[in-house]
């Protein structure tokens, strides 16, 4: 299971995690809209909330994407039972030695990372 605190700076998704070397590492092409149905519940969920993330199912995960193709050294994902998709870019391997087939999330309330302060007030 991997556990990463996203947060919205000038208007994008995007999180930290020093120790795999990602600085404000953007979310782009449909994974905010997908971002944004699930956080719609977690009050200041813009500040920063906690993503929960793994290849197989846990217990109380909220959602399910499904690989759907490689391109441009990214992965294409479809959020399960909807049309919506997002492209994962490279950094995904960051976390998986390959593109799971299904990377299972949950999405909770709670931000704070040591990150946060070399965020500073972007």
């Amino acid at each position: 299971m991997n556990v990463i605190f996203p947060y919205k700076t000038e208007g994008i998704w995007a999180f930290d995690d020093a120790g795999r070397g990602l600085l404000r590492e953007p979310f782009v092409f449909g994974i905010p809209e997908i971002i944004e149905q699930f956080t719609g519940r977690i009050a200041d969920a813009e500040q920063g909330f906690k993503l929960i993330f793994s290849p197989g199912p846990f217990p109380g995960y909220d959602a399910k994407l499904v690989w759907v193709s490689e391109e441009y050294e990214g992965n294409w994902y479809r959020l399960d039972g909807t049309e919506a998709a997002g492209w994962l870019c490279p950094a995904l391997l960051k976390y998986f030695d390959s593109a799971p087939a299904e990377i299972y999330c949950r999405v909770e309330a709670g931000g704070a990372t040591p990150q946060t302060t070399e965020r500073g007030a972007a």
